[in-house]
């Protein structure tokens, strides 16, 4: 089965009968539902505290509606003028803008408390035009959005990598904008339920969020931004010293790895004598 994405631009793929769905079909706004609520419970948004967020490839305000339900405010953007006619007729109480995520998130600077997309991300790995370049527009996304988040902020995107490589190269430029963060997988052992979040915070490098449906250790792919790597590489501990040794175990434990508690004995030498 083609990919959407490689079907038609997502101006042209959704149509005024592919929005339609978008309010019709019981099974797609169930599935939309349940994504966007789990993209705001991976936001760790205060309780009982409205905040202003971003939906990104809004669609139809099927995701706007969750978060009209949580109490929160928020503002729509989407390439697709039929999803957002659709959304107009549905009466979403969120503000919507046509808006091409490639060119960048027109707002000021610390505008939103957070941001989520649901299945929109993957759009920007192809190029639709002869002026369009992936990595460029990607990273203008990224970028923009950094700056329109207020410090310690949180973006959730849930997408649909085509393969390691493109969720490697959505994952890089995020990180070269300025964030940290990973990718939390969902069921990720079933062929049906298994769902990408790329999880993203300007506060600082944070555990990732446990995956669903694991049982002993998170499913998640944790990166590191340049300018931490760079930061280390100016004072590296010599290596198999105890700095080194607790350095390595405390990358491993970001990495959600299972890792022995530190202790006193950490990083001594063996005798040799049994």
């Amino acid at each position: 089965m083609s990919r959407p994405e490689h079907l038609a631009p997502p101006e042209i793929f959704y149509n005024e009968d592919e929005a339609r769905k978008y309010t019709q079909n019981s099974r797609i706004i169930d599935i939309q539902m349940q994504m966007s609520e789990r993209a705001v419970e991976l936001l760790l948004l205060p309780e009982d505290q409205p905040c202003y967020l971003l939906d990104i490839g809004c669609g139809s305000g099927l995701s706007g509606s969750v978060l009209e339900d949580q109490g929160h405010f928020w503002v729509g953007m989407d390439i697709s003028k039929a999803m957002l006619d659709v959304a107009l007729e549905r009466e979403v109480e969120g503000d919507v803008l046509l808006s091409d995520m490639g060119q960048g998130c027109p707002f000021r600077a610390g505008s939103f408390d957070g941001a989520i997309s649901i299945s929109a991300l993957q759009w920007l790995c192809n190029a639709d035009k002869k002026s369009h370049n992936p990595v460029q527009r990607i990273y203008k996304f990224f970028s923009s959005l950094y700056a329109c988040l207020s410090r310690s902020a949180r973006a959730v995107f849930q997408f649909y990598p085509e393969n390691s490589e493109q969720m490697e190269l959505v994952t890089a430029q995020a990180m070269k904008a300025g964030f940290y963060g990973g990718v939390v997988v969902d069921f990720p052992n079933s062929t049906k339920a298994k769902k990408f979040f790329l999880v993203l915070m300007t506060g600082g490098n944070m555990p990732l969020p446990k995956g669903l449906g694991t049982e002993e250790e998170s499913q998640g792919v944790s990166y590191i931004s340049r300018r931490e790597h760079a930061k280390k590489a100016r004072g590296k501990p010599l290596k198999n010293s105890r700095d080194w040794i607790l350095e390595k175990k405390e990358r491993r434990r970001r990495q959600m790895k299972d890792v022995r508690a530190d202790s006193k004995y950490t990083g001594r030498k063996r005798s040799g004598r049994f």
